[in-house]
């Protein structure tokens, strides 16, 4: 059985990428290969992500001895990493990249979002030189969705770039739905959205606003954020009931409640998780065209695809679902079907196990 290690962060703080590590450590790709695994998680809240600190430099080069270690004695064939989109993010990542390609493993890079190449294109040239060389010394990159593939063009051949979306086998609660529950579930930042929903939701009309309810599961990761949030919900008399997001059973307790489902980030985004969640609850959802998340949500069919930042749009679409139990019904049904045909684990899986094969079958 061929030797695969992976290297990332595991929950908590729970965000995407450490989310991802979870769900793949605990798939079945495990019976397809000897799978080890290596924590580079220097971070214990969401507070603490990208910001500098010397208590993580030395926690990052002790880790490193670690990892040269683990490498030598599991010897992998192949190593997936996953990589951040920013300087020092990255810089840290290709420590971890160089070790491996220097003691003979095969180093597939994972990238779960879609801000590299702005990232890259805004880099200096000593960095943009660093990045190729880093990039040129692995043996493929993979991304969430076909319409991320652009991002590596420059970097790697047609064949060396490959697709794995998101995907998981979630136990979804069935649960009679006595009222409209909308639900909000991602971290509480601008950058998700959380502001133009707020927003959309005190531009409902009062006897709707006072027939369904406001449901948010998320993190604070910004104080000033969380103050202006918590002063609209105080002006315009919102009454959002929010939840802890650390216990799984809780969101999916949640989501089988839910009548509607929104996310509309207004950043780019990779392939969300709780879209996957969404589709899988069997609920119509309202999102924006960030990453690729319309490969996920089509417009009109399991849900909406709406203009990133246009409260008012939103509300229009909420106004639409709430009023129309019908058009509920069959946007959900279209969701569960999108999810049980792409973005089961087992879908995950074997797309995963695609790519291993390939690169192992490939010489360079």
């Amino acid at each position: 059985m061929k030797s695969i290690l992976l290297i990332g962060k595991l929950p908590p703080p729970y965000y995407g990428p450490a989310i991802a590590t979870q769900i793949i450590l605990n798939s079945t790709i495990k019976n397809n290969f000897k799978l080890s695994f290596f924590d580079t998680k220097l971070n214990k809240s969401v507070e603490g992500l990208g910001k500098f600190g010397w208590k993580k430099i030395f926690t990052t080069l002790n880790k490193y001895i670690l990892y040269s270690n683990t490498v030598k004695s599991e010897k992998p064939e192949v190593i997936l990493i996953p990589i951040s989109q920013s300087t020092i993010g990255f810089i840290k990542d290709a420590g971890y990249i160089w070790i491996g390609v220097l003691k003979g493993s095969k180093v597939v890079i994972h990238l779960r979002g879609s801000q590299f190449l702005n990232w890259y294109n805004a880099a200096f040239g000593i960095t943009k030189y660093f990045i190729r060389k880093t990039l040129r010394s692995t043996s493929g990159v993979i991304v969430l969705g076909n319409s991320l593939r652009y991002l590596f063009d420059s970097f790697y051949n047609p064949e060396e770039i490959f697709v794995v979306p998101n995907g998981g086998n979630f136990k979804i609660p069935v649960i009679e739905k006595n009222k409209i529950i909308i639900t909000y579930i991602a971290n509480y930042k601008a950058s998700k959205g959380f502001g133009v929903f707020l927003e959309a939701i005190a531009l409902l009309p009062a006897e709707i606003k006072n027939s369904v309810e406001i449901h948010a599961l998320g993190q604070w990761s910004d104080l000033n954020f969380k103050d202006t949030c918590e002063a609209s919900i105080k002006s315009n008399g919102l009454n959002i009931i929010f939840h802890d997001p650390k216990i799984a059973d809780d969101k999916f307790q949640l989501l089988a409640k839910t009548s509607v489902f929104v996310f509309t980030p207004i950043a780019p985004e990779g392939h969300p998780w709780v879209i996957v969640e969404a589709m899988a609850a069997g609920l119509p959802v309202i999102a924006t065209d960030q990453g690729a998340i319309k490969e996920s949500v089509i417009d009109n069919y399991n849900g909406f695809i709406i203009p990133a930042g246009n409260s008012k749009v939103l509300c229009e679409k909420l106004i639409l679902l709430i009023n129309d139990a019908a058009l509920r019904k069959s946007m959900g049904e279209n969701s569960k079907l999108r999810y049980l045909e792409n973005f089961t684990e087992d879908k995950m899986v074997e797309n995963l196990s695609g790519v291993i094969n390939t690169v192992l079958n490939n010489h360079k």
